[in-house]
């Protein structure tokens, strides 16, 4: 019997149309011999489906099911493809599981954790991960200058702690620039990293839960045109993904073995993205993506058709592990 499938995509962010995207890459793989795929649209505003005639259907948020012709619709499954908010920060994740519909991303606090950069990397460095030297800021504290600058030096970067896609980033080279690169952060997040610049090849590096195990994909390199991997470069070709990386393979060994060991640490489930740069041989962590990309050129599914893993076998995993870890 075929199951209803909720591919859910959207959200509060200005990741709403990237997520779009993926949503509908996710809904075209699917295999209709298996699945009733239904894509849902998440905004602000209202949780709806657009039917064959683009009429749209409100789902019904207290039990997130949908009434099509007289017929109640309920989901065996929920496919996640929202990047940002609420799908990327554990909100979605908490009210599937309160509502028991099993969902393909990770667990709510996982989520949370992933989605707050200063959180993330302060939980994983007791476990022997190296990260760049950082400062915290909040809206409304004090902005000390050159106490940031004596910690993190001269360049470094400014980031928005709760915002993908390179939203609220600027790599400031002096310390004139510092105040206006903060007050960019703060448009998008209440709270703000700066982290030291690292000098060295950046790699992406996905590891997922495939067939019952947890599995690393082959690593991509990452070469941004421009002065780094911002918003243009990610979404708009301003950069090569090259994968394999063209990494030594110490490297290589080293990235894989952080890359698997944050993810069973933390005790993930389905896709992650994680960023490294290299100093030397050892990767220093950036930060992890829980819903990554996953339209045709994005960095993940890149990486499962190099382990031959076609688009199709990638999402359709996604959905049997989350009915069979919602079963165990």
């Amino acid at each position: 019997m075929k199951k209803n499938i909720a591919i859910i995509m959207g959200g509060y962010s200005n990741e709403f149309p990237i997520s779009i995207k993926s949503g509908s890459v996710v809904t075209k793989h699917l295999s209709n011999d298996r699945f009733i795929t239904y894509p849902i649209v998440v905004t602000k505003e209202s949780w709806y489906y657009n039917d064959e005639n683009q009429v749209a259907h409100e789902i019904d948020k207290n039990d997130f099911s949908l009434k099509l012709q007289n017929e109640r619709i309920h989901f065996d499954c929920v496919f996640n493809a929202i990047h940002g908010s609420p799908g990327e920060d554990g909100l979605l994740q908490a009210y599937f599981s309160l509502m028991q519909i099993p969902q393909t991303s990770c667990a709510y606090y996982q989520a949370a954790l992933t989605f707050n950069k200063r959180d993330f990397l302060s939980t994983i460095k007791p476990y022997g991960i190296n990260c760049a030297t950082s400062y915290f800021l909040n809206y409304g504290d004090t902005v000390n200058e050159h106490e940031i600058i004596d910690k993190v030096g001269l360049p470094c970067f400014v980031k928005a702690n709760k915002a993908g896609s390179s939203f609220g980033i600027s790599k400031v080279y002096k310390s004139e620039k510092l105040k206006a690169a903060i007050n960019k952060a703060f448009d998008e997040d209440d709270e703000i990293i700066i982290e030291s610049f690292l000098d060295g090849t950046e790699i992406s590096v996905g590891v997922i839960t495939y067939q019952g195990k947890v599995k690393v994909l082959p690593i991509t390199e990452v070469v941004s045109d421009n002065d780094f991997f911002d918003y243009e470069a990610k979404y708009q070709g301003k950069s090569q993904e090259i994968t394999p990386a063209r990494i030594t393979d110490i490297q290589w060994q080293n990235a894989e073995k952080t890359a698997k060991k944050v993810y069973e640490v933390l005790k993930m489930e389905g896709y992650t993205r994680s960023e490294f740069i290299f100093i030397g041989d050892e990767p220093f962590m950036l930060e992890m993506n829980t819903t990554p990309g996953l339209t045709e050129e994005s960095i993940l599914p890149q990486q499962a058709q190099a382990a031959g893993i076609s688009l199709s076998e990638l999402f359709e995993s996604a959905i049997d592990e989350a009915l069979k870890n919602f079963n165990a």
